[in-house]
């Protein structure tokens, strides 16, 4: 069975968000895909299968942490697009059926590909206490993102706080459903992107993701509010790092970025 590690959200390898793919006849028992996705052990692992003429979309498209199914997942779907167009399986736009809904990519002419996914909807909580001590950094304000995301976005204090982030994971599992978002305003715009931010979800096995498409959502209606803005360029500041230009579009958000195959071979189980 042919695996594939691509990088998500960077145009050269070992960048970006790695995501494992596989292209299926159907999905397998829900023990196997678990399996697989820890044998992977990267954030992310999307399984794919194609669905009949006139389903309510061409493929459908499930994604694994190491320890959990998730809900919904930017840089797998960028990664099984990937795949889907490079390989001449699906040319062109392609609908992937997922616990999300109906999401779309569509390739553009510069060879990235834009993915259209439901807008995060944000709604002001206080601080809770005890999140500044566990992430390491004062928040200025927080969110709820609400049930799909399930993050905590707090904003900090500015672009090198962000990068010095050095969290208590363990300590920040107890504020959101998934994980925190950290992010601020970027310290020179003149670098190619607006905003940074980081992102760590340790109740779904991932300290730190590198590069976080579904976090987008969120932040692309903060930092439009806050800039000005509909169409604005995030640069997560892991130590892979990646770029996501996102475009707030209502009640969708539109997130794009190129991706890299690095790997290709074949998985023997």
């Amino acid at each position: 069975m042919r695996i594939r590690i691509v990088d998500a959200f960077t145009d050269r390898p070992f960048a970006g968000n790695p995501a494992g793919v596989l292209l299926l006849d159907a999905f397998p028992e829900d023990d196997w895909l678990q399996n697989v996705a820890l044998e992977v052990n990267h954030a992310e692992t999307a399984f794919a299968h194609r669905l009949p003429e006139g389903a309510e979309a061409d493929w459908a498209l499930r994604w694994f942490t190491p320890v959990t199914e998730v809900a919904m997942c930017g840089h797998a779907t960028l990664a099984t697009a990937h795949v889907l167009h490079t390989t001449g399986a699906h040319p062109g736009p392609v609908r992937f059926a997922t616990r999300s809904g109906v999401l779309t990519a569509t390739p553009v002419d510069d060879g990235s590909i834009t993915l259209d996914f439901p807008t995060a909807p944000l709604t002001a909580v206080e601080v809770p206490d005890g999140v500044a001590e566990a992430l390491g950094a004062e928040p200025r304000t927080a969110f709820d993102t609400g049930p799909h995301v399930g993050d905590l976005v707090v904003e900090v204090a500015d672009e090198k706080t962000v990068r010095g982030l050095n969290p208590d994971h363990k300590a920040l599992a107890a504020y959101s459903a998934r994980g925190i978002i950290a992010t601020a305003r970027a310290e020179d715009p003149a670098r190619g992107y607006d905003f940074v931010s980081r992102c760590f979800f340790a109740n779904v096995g991932i300290d730190e993701d590198p590069v976080t498409g579904s976090a987008h959502t969120a932040l692309a209606p903060y930092w439009a509010e806050r800039l000005g803005r509909p169409d604005l360029t995030g640069l997560q500041a892991s130590p892979r790092s990646g770029l996501v230009r996102t475009g707030l579009r209502g009640d969708r958000t539109l997130l794009t970025g190129h991706a890299v195959t690095v790997i290709d071979g074949e998985l023997n189980a």
